[in-house]
Order: structure tokens, then C-alpha cells, then sequence
């Protein structure tokens, strides 16, 4: 038997494991969970003068948090830039950007993101807004949800955007509908065309950056791991340069952007960077396929059409990057060269027809163990939730969205009707119908925090108005459900549930220490609780100050 490095003792340890559900204490040793003791005398034996006892009474340890689609290095760069995610309302905004420009003099470009929709009338906010503040430098500001974009006069100069200007078929120019001016919102393509084109791309150095500020802050939240969900070459390059040199702790999935711009030809392309190979903790090994947009601006694709504000049926019924065809085919051959495929599908007949592709793959090639995966599942339709099973597709769900808010009440349920309305985010009948499910943030477009999230799984009420109404409460999901999907879920989906996700022996030692033990009957509201220290192989990335 071998003195441990690290032992946790003295605290409540929820495992995972169906065999040992509870203990009180854990052994690392080289980075590996060596002992799960039932009680603290267990742990004696690995106890030595070079072991390093850490007693945490009243804690809760659990496996370390893997989020299964998230965007760190976009997030970590609007952190570093103008982040607007923390605020709430017009003013807010304003006065943010006013100091970030009078701050840095010489940016050239005003960059940032995290603004709601919700605050503005039709969910478009105005370029005059902005041309108050910044009258002479350009500003491009993706939303929360970053489908959408404002932006000020200069911007629309530099981009030349005018009355005359066509939308791009993926997308939408928000107009003055008197004169056809724009009146400073863009809408997905137009808006991520603008971002490519105009703005200027960061150096290396700014992405490194960036990816460091994501990982100290995900770190900070019990998170070791995770999916990214948009990876392009130069945050591949930031990534391989990080974990070359170890300064990656984070284990991390990449997932190579499909561009819906282009056809097969581009298989080829990602295959000749995933063979240059792993890295330290950066496994590209997956590629993201955007199928469709989103509810609030009416590009969600959908099975049958939006309602207009009165309730009556229009001839919008969202848009899907791929068709039906184009992305059978797409998924086909990623999976033949033995890619998992992560795909966004957000209105039911983006989630069809993705359902359909992973389908149209197990015929073409066989069943593998693909672990493909479908993103946010806004409406999934009734038909379509068996087939998650069925297929071996991972629901991979944004718990936080799940919950009555201002975006959800003006710019949603409107416009679906009441029978799509009262199907949304339907957690429960896919856990119940044997579908395995992964969670994740999103994040920057909602919160990464584990605890937040959990409770809107559990509750489905906003944890900044409990007093609110559960949100479609009979998709709730239990805290042990939600916890495991959080965990073994996303190591699941990350193809490292052999090495991580439960609390067992053998195991990588990634941990995350939360200040009570959420499970007790007495433990008060989830997302109260804080996490005070996260391990990476048995090595604290983040502990009490």
C-alpha cells in the first residue's frame, strides 16, 4: 500500500458510483484517486510524512465539473474586452462601453459582447445608441446568445452596410421600415460575416490570454474539463501552444467548425488537423455543425411555422444552415473517418433532422460508439424523444435556459403558440425515455456556473426569483440526475468516463469541493453554495484565498 500524495478527509464524497454511492474520504496518489473510504479510519494507511491532509468538515466532494459545450476562449476574450453579461438594462450597457472607450484610447475596434435582447424594443437595439458614446471609432457588440449583433454608424461604414445592402441568405439586417437604413442590429450570417470580415482578428498572444482568463475563472467554479463547441484555427493554435507547455489544466475537447459555406470538400481539411494530433490536454476530436439559429430572432428551425404577435401562424418557419439532405450527408461522412459530430439543434426540425443524420450514419457505417451529440434541444419534438435512445444520441442540455425570464416571456413563448410553448427543454422525458444526458453553459451566453445551473435542473425557477413560478416544473430533474449529468454525463460525451466522472478508484483525481453538502435535508438553495477548491490530477487549480 502506497503513502498518498493528497487525502480528503473527514467530508461527505457523493461518488457517482451506483456500487459506493457515499463516503468520507479520498486518496490521490500520482494524480489517481487510490482509496474511497467508507469512514475516515480507512484512510490511515495512506497517511505519511510527505501525505498532505486537507480535513473538510461539512463539505461536499464530487467529480470534478466536465461542461459538455461551451465557447472559453470567445468568452475569455469578451471578459478582457467589453463584457456586458453581468448587467441588466440599457443604462448599464451605455455607461459600460462610454468607460471601456474613454479607457483605451487607442483600440481601434470597440469589441465585446453579452447584451439581452429582451431590453430593447423587437429585441434590436439602435446604432444611435451607440453613436452617442462612440461617435468615432467603430463598436460591434454580439448579444448574450451571440446570434446577434449591434453595432454603430462607423461599423456599418467600415462594413459597408447600407439600404442597398441584400441580407445574406443565412441571415437578417435589422431596417428602419420607413426608409430601409439598418438600423444597427445584425442577425446570425450577417452578423457573424460582419465579425469575419471587419473585425480584426486577435493574435496569439490575445487568444493565449483569453483561454488562461476562461480557465482560472471555469477552474474557480469546480469545472476540469470541457467540449468546445466552436474551435477555428486560430483558437486550435492558442490551444496546442497552452497545453504543450502544460499552462492547459483543463482537459478540453475541440470541436473543429463545420462552415456551412462549403461542402464535403472541407472533411479533408479538419481530418489533416485532427492528425497532427493531441496535445497535452487538447484532444480535437469532434467537429461542431451549426444546424440552426435561434428562437428569439425567428431562425430556429421549426416544423411548423412562427406565430406573429397575434397568435397567427406566418410563413417563417426558421432557418437550417444545412438541409435536411446536406446534413445526412455531412454526418456520414464525419463519422465514417470516425468523428463525433456535435451539432447545434434548437428548434424541433433542426433536431429532426440532425436525429435523421445520425441515423442515416449508423446505416451508412455501422454502429460505433460515436457519441454523437445534439446541442440546447429548446423544442424536441414528442415523436422525436424515444429516438435519443434509440440512436445512442447524447441530449446535450443547457439547464440554465430552463426557466421563466424576460426573454423567454416577450421574445419566445408568443411566438411558438401554446402547444410548442409548453414543450420546452423537456430534461425529464428524455432522461426518462433512457436518453443519456450531457450538460453544459454555453457559456458566455449564459452563466458556466455548475451550482446555478443545477438548481434551474432541479427547480426550473431562476435562482434570482425564487419566488417565481417553476418554469414547465414536470421536467424537473433530481439533484442526483442533474449532478450526474453535469459529471458522468459530460465525461461521457467527452470520452473520458473511463478516466473521470465519478469518484473511484483508478480514476484521474479531478475533484471539486463544495462548502456544504447540497444532498442534506437541511443544505438550503443549490446555487448558495460555492465551490472552495477544484483538483486537477490530485493538483489544487483553485483553493481558498
Amino acid at each position: 500500500m502506497s503513502v498518498a500524495d493528497l487525502v480528503l478527509a473527514d467530508v461527505d464524497v457523493y461518488t457517482g458510483n451506483a456500487d459506493q454511492p457515499w463516503a468520507h474520504g479520498v486518496a490521490v496518489t500520482g494524480g489517481r484517486i487510490t482509496a474511497v473510504a467508507d469512514d475516515p479510519a480507512g484512510l490511515r494507511e495512506f497517511v505519511g510524512p510527505g501525505t498532505d491532509v486537507v480535513a473538510l468538515p461539512g463539505r461536499l466532494v464530487v467529480a470534478g465539473f466536465q461542461d459538455s459545450h461551451i465557447h472559453a476562449p470567445f468568452a475569455g476574450r469578451f471578459r478582457i474586452n467589453v463584457s456586458l453579461h453581468d448587467l441588466d438594462g440599457v443604462e448599464a450597457y451605455l455607461e459600460r462601453i462610454a468607460e471601456y472607450a474613454h479607457a483605451n484610447p487607442d483600440k481601434e475596434w470597440i469589441y465585446g459582447s453579452g447584451w439581452a435582447m429582451s431590453h430593447f424594443p423587437g429585441g434590436n437595439p439602435s446604432k444611435a445608441l451607440l453613436d452617442e458614446i462612440v461617435p468615432d471609432r467603430p463598436v460591434f457588440l454580439f448579444n448574450r446568445d451571440v446570434h446577434s449583433a449591434w453595432v454603430n454608424s462607423v461599423a456599418l461604414e467600415r462594413g459597408h452596410v447600407t439600404r442597398e445592402t441584400a441580407d445574406p441568405w443565412d441571415g437578417r439586417i435589422e431596417r428602419d421600415p420607413a426608409t430601409g437604413e439598418p438600423i444597427g442590429t445584425l442577425h446570425e450570417g450577417a452578423a457573424y460575416t460582419f465579425a469575419n470580415d471587419f473585425v480584426p482578428e486577435p493574435d496569439r498572444a490575445e487568444w493565449e490570454r483569453s483561454i488562461l482568463n476562461a480557465q482560472q475563472y471555469l477552474h474557480s467554479l469546480g469545472i476540469t474539463g470541457w467540449q468546445d463547441a466552436w474551435v477555428t484555427p486560430f483558437t486550435e493554435g492558442a490551444y496546442r501552444a497552452l497545453a504543450a507547455d502544460g499552462r492547459l489544466t483543463a482537459r478540453v475537447v475541440g470541436a473543429l467548425w463545420w462552415d456551412r459555406n462549403r461542402g464535403l470538400d472541407q472533411v479533408a481539411d479538419l481530418l489533416g488537423r485532427r492528425e497532427q494530433g493531441s496535445v497535452g490536454n487538447f484532444h480535437p476530436d469532434a467537429v461542431k455543425i451549426m444546424t440552426d439559429g435561434v428562437v428569439e430572432n425567428f431562425t430556429a428551425a421549426l416544423i411548423k411555422p412562427y406565430c406573429d404577435a397575434h397568435g397567427h401562424e406566418t410563413d417563417n418557419a426558421g432557418y437550417t444552415y444545412l438541409d435536411h439532405d446536406e446534413l445526412a450527408a455531412a454526418v456520414v461522412a464525419l463519422d465514417a473517418v470516425g468523428f463525433q459530430v456535435h451539432m447545434h439543434s434548437l428548434g424541433d426540425r433542426a433536431v429532426r433532422n440532425a436525429l435523421d443524420a445520425v441515423e442515416a450514419a449508423i446505416v451508412a457505417n455501422g454502429r460505433r460508439d460515436a457519441r454523437h451529440h445534439l446541442a440546447h434541444l429548446q423544442l424536441v419534438a414528442r415523436d422525436d424523444v424515444a429516438r435519443f435512445a434509440e440512436l445512442g444520441a447524447v441530449a446535450n442540455c443547457q439547464p440554465y435556459w430552463a426557466q421563466s425570464e424576460p426573454q423567454m416571456e416577450l421574445l419566445t413563448i408568443p411566438f411558438l403558440g401554446e402547444d410548442r410553448a409548453s414543450y420546452q427543454y423537456a430534461f425529464g422525458d428524455l432522461l426518462r425515455s433512457g436518453a443519456r444526458l450531457a450538460f453544459g453553459s454555453d457559456w458566455s451566453v449564459t452563466t458556466p456556473n455548475p451550482l446555478e445551473e443545477l438548481e434551474v435542473a432541479v427547480t426550473r425557477i431562476d435562482p434570482e426569483m425564487r419566488e417565481s413560478a417553476p418554469f414547465l416544473p414536470e421536467q424537473r430533474l433530481s439533484l442526483k440526475e442533474a449532478i450526474d449529468a453535469f459529471t458522468s454525463g459530460s465525461a461521457y460525451v467527452n470520452f473520458d468516463d473511463s478516466d473521470a466522472g465519478t469518484v473511484e478508484v483508478g480514476k484521474r483525481a479531478d475533484l471539486a469541493v463544495i462548502d456544504h453538502n447540497l444532498f442534506a435535508a437541511d443544505a438550503g438553495n443549490i446555487a448558495d453554495g460555492c465551490v472552495e477548491w477544484t483538483f486537477v490530477s490530485g493538483q489544487a487549480v483553485h483553493a481558498p484565498s
